[in-house]
């Protein structure tokens, strides 16, 4: 059994999350060019002759994750 819940008496509470979700998919869109910004430096650095462990000392991170930032 559902309950009569009066949705206009919420609708600046619905109004913002509509705002806060197109935010956010505009934040995903910008974090996804980045990453794959991000990959072809890293490989563009692999093929000049640096290997993981290298760019991961240099970023502060493991010779893995530079693994799973080319895997992405």
């Amino acid at each position: 059994m559902g309950k009569n819940i009066d949705v206009a008496s919420h609708q600046e509470a619905f109004d913002h999350l509509k705002a806060v979700r197109a935010e956010l998919l505009e934040h995903y869109k910008v974090v996804r060019q980045l990453a794959t910004e991000r990959r072809q430096l890293i490989q563009a650095l692999v093929d000049t002759g640096f290997s993981q462990a290298d760019i991961g000392r240099e970023l502060g991170v493991t010779r893995q994750a530079i693994q799973k930032m080319l895997a992405c």
